[in-house]
């Protein structure tokens, strides 16, 4: 089974929201049932030399937030089964993913993580009834007890959450976010998946390039 790369000394803050993330919603509850705020759509742009069509991709966010022990932080979602990690779509008003996954991160368990490195952008492929997308996956390092023990759940969607080795983790999550963490959590470098699978032809970062 993939061992965990070593994780950095994450930073946290008191989840206090600032003005503009008030405006946000961060913080608040949110209705219950899967998100579909940014479905996949496909909308005609009109420029000068005539119109194209330009499909709207969905996009989310993740965090693997560990603790001092290596254990990875896991939520069970009230709106489907089975173990997930923070995190959610972008919204679609201009936020980055890394925004996206702060705010999901607050939203969620209440933690404020200010420091992440991407570990993994996957892209899921559309399918009928699953609009598919992209998903990136940030290192938010190890929080220290203190920061873990100011974990607060929004019950609307979350209902429990555990510290597990990486090993159990990856028994409880579901299959494309258990594949995206085991790729990221063995990679000494960001990977690129798809459909959370290595793309034929894609090198690793730092691969030599002819």
């Amino acid at each position: 089974m993939p061992q965990a790369r070593h994780v950095r000394p994450g930073a946290y803050a008191s989840p206090a929201a600032s003005p503009a993330q008030a405006r946000r919603g961060m913080g608040q509850p949110r209705a219950t049932g899967p998100r579909e705020r940014n479905l996949a759509v496909v909308r005609t742009v009109n420029h000068e030399a005539g119109e194209r069509i330009v499909p709207a991709v969905p996009a989310s966010a993740g965090a693997m937030i560990f603790d001092r022990k290596g254990r990875l932080l896991i939520l069970k979602p009230t709106y489907k089964s089975g173990w997930t990690i923070p995190g959610g779509e972008m919204e679609a008003d201009g936020e980055t993913p890394w925004q996206a996954c702060r705010r999901e991160v607050r939203e969620e368990c209440g933690l404020d993580v200010r420091a992440g490195t991407l570990a993994c952008v996957d892209f899921r492929t559309r399918r009928p009834g699953r609009p598919g997308g992209i998903r990136f996956l940030f290192d938010c390092g190890a929080l220290d007890d203190a920061a873990l023990a100011a974990v607060t759940l929004q019950p609307a969607e979350i209902s429990e959450y555990k510290l597990v080795p990486l090993r159990k983790a990856l028994e409880l999550l579901s299959g494309p976010v258990r594949r995206r963490v085991a790729r990221a959590s063995r990679a000494a470098v960001p990977v690129y998946l798809e459909d959370g699978r290595p793309a034929a032809g894609v090198r690793p970062a730092g691969a030599a390039r002819r």
